[in-house]
């Protein structure tokens, strides 16, 4: 059974139309003038129990937008949205226990207190026992590498020990849904890296379902093999990463290094050259086209060394976002 659910959500805001200027401002306060705005146009998906799945748009796209509903902050315009069978925007307690909201540019750290101090009244929201408290704060900070960074305040933390602690926090009551927003926002790569790797062994250790969005396709490639895709409110792939590639990208990278250097016109005569930097460059082959091209190019010029791959996936996933369509 699925943990979550979306059933062609929707959600509307009425955005005040207002005209520039003294005259629109003096109409606008006698007479205010209303559009519809949609955020989220009839989005549909279920994420089933220890799945991690990845929520992909540009901004704007109303990724943001879809967690607040299922995470109950905001209530749909229409659409049915059910986590660990309750109604989100109901806040019933049995549903907050068992989710968590993580957003990389919020913090719910109290900034002049040590971190073990917020985590400590975090166990007492949730009636956490002193002593399975500091199992599970033990546990957690074990697993990102924390240590006496939480007891110092937390505004002298660096950013990724911040995030760290974050997690912490929003586990400690062990939810069975995360919803993450951005986590690893502003990070270096060995942060990223160490916030990636605790959320795959969290996943895999409490059966946790992970709604995760963020702009570092290093995300999602690391931890997702699902991926939802949402442009202008509208969800257009749910589907396998690699389904991306097949679906979108119909060509194949073709890569090569010459002996000396060539005129992309005479390269232009193989395929489409999307670089061409001294004696290297990158090709655009169709797929039916791969294995005939691949022959040309090594019997008509003097090719070095060749590799052939997909386009990597931010490419595919931006032009797809640019073209606006599937």
């Amino acid at each position: 059974m699925p943990v979550v659910t979306a059933d062609e959500l929707v959600k509307t805001y009425q955005v005040a139309n207002k005209q520039p200027g003294l005259k629109g401002t003096l109409r606008h306060f006698l007479k205010r003038r209303y559009r519809a705005v949609e955020a989220v146009k009839k989005v549909s998906f279920e994420i089933g129990e220890g799945s991690i799945v990845g929520f992909l748009g540009p901004n704007g796209a109303g990724k943001t937008t879809t967690l607040k509903m299922l995470t109950g902050l905001i209530q749909p315009s229409s659409g049915r949205a059910a986590v660990v069978g309750h109604t989100p925007f109901r806040r019933h307690p049995d549903f907050l226990r068992q989710i968590t909201l993580v957003m990389g540019q919020k913090q719910q750290l109290i900034w002049d207190l040590p971190a073990m101090d917020s985590l400590r009244i975090n166990a007492t929201v949730y009636d956490l026992p002193p002593g399975e408290a500091q199992r599970r704060i033990a546990g957690l900070a074990g697993m990102l590498g924390l240590d006496q960074e939480l007891y110092r305040p937390v505004r002298k933390l660096s950013l990724g020990e911040r995030m760290k602690a974050e997690l912490v926090a929003a586990l400690l009551h062990q939810p069975k849904v995360l919803f993450l927003d951005e986590p690893t926002l502003g990070l270096d790569v060995n942060a990223q890296t160490a916030v990636r790797q605790f959320l795959a062994a969290y996943s895999q250790e409490h059966g946790a379902a992970i709604l995760l969005t963020s702009h570092y396709m290093a995300d999602i490639t690391a931890l997702c093999e699902r991926v939802l895709v949402i442009h202008e409110g509208a969800l257009m792939y749910d589907g396998s990463l690699d389904g991306i590639l097949e679906r979108f990208a119909p060509v194949r990278e073709v890569k090569i290094e010459l002996a000396h250097p060539v005129e992309r016109q005479t390269l232009s005569a193989f395929a489409q050259v999307e670089s061409l930097d001294g004696r290297v460059a990158r090709l655009l082959v169709e797929r039916q086209r791969l294995t005939d091209t691949v022959s040309r190019l090594l019997g008509e010029l003097p090719v070095v060394d060749l590799t052939v791959s997909d386009p990597p996936i931010e490419e595919v996933i931006g032009r797809l976002f640019n073209e606006g369509s599937p």
